[in-house]
């Protein structure tokens, strides 16, 4: 058996394509994602009605395949007379699929908050606001950081499967370049180089992102060097 790229190189311009709405649907999934997954998480420590619907919409998801979920808002919608792009469908279902797995990665962080601190930040004087944001959320996100972040990369990976709704990514271009060269072992061996290169964009990315988030973090890294 002979390789040969040249065939599969050529065809850049669709690699190119494909890795970008990759990325793009990552940023809007994770996003949109992360906004729903923590107001689930605070409703879940709330409890009540609210509560309840999260952990319903948490289990419904976590225990259902990412494929199913995007065939059922894919035809769901279209049947229910609202007929959105690929990328459209592709970014709602990637958004409501982490959204779960956020909420409850937010939970664990929310939970190990100890009662004292927030009994603390009362007795300071903090309004609700100020207890939630500096005592809650930013304290619980920087314990389960590492977490999200590769949460959010699997999300980055899993998007593959929106190719069988005809979202344009990556794999989809992969799929049109081995049909039109007949070399698949090539082109798959190129996908895979693809996608570990974009996994590490986004972790560096993800690491940038704390080195800003968390200045904390970042002098207990610098006190101990």
């Amino acid at each position: 058996m002979s390789f040969d790229f040249s065939s599969v190189f050529d065809q850049w311009p669709l690699f190119l394509h494909g890795a970008l709405l990759t990325l793009e649907l990552s940023v809007v999934a994770t996003v949109a994602g992360f906004v729903i997954g923590t107001a689930c998480a605070l409703a879940l420590r709330a409890g009540g009605v609210l509560g309840g619907i999260c952990q319903v919409y948490v289990e419904a998801i976590r225990n259902t395949p990412l494929l199913v979920q995007i065939f059922l808002m894919y035809f769901g919608l279209a049947s229910l007379g609202f007929h959105l792009s690929a990328f459209v469908v592709a970014s709602l279902s990637l958004t409501v699929n982490v959204g779960a797995y956020t909420a409850e990665i937010m939970r664990a962080g929310l939970e190990a908050t100890p009662a004292g601190q927030i009994e603390a930040g009362e007795c300071l004087g903090l309004s609700h606001v100020q207890i939630y944001r500096h005592v809650l959320l930013l304290p619980a996100m920087e314990r389960v950081y590492p977490s999200l972040a590769s949460q959010f990369v699997l999300l980055m990976l899993a998007s593959s499967v929106t190719s069988q709704i005809s979202a344009e990514e990556l794999t989809a271009a992969a799929n049109y370049v081995q049909s039109a060269t007949f070399r698949p072992f090539e082109t798959f061996i190129l996908l895979a180089a693809l996608y570990v290169a974009l996994s590490l964009v986004m972790r560096l990315g993800f690491a940038a992102l704390a080195f800003v988030l968390f200045p904390r973090r970042r002098r207990l890294r610098m006190a101990t060097a």
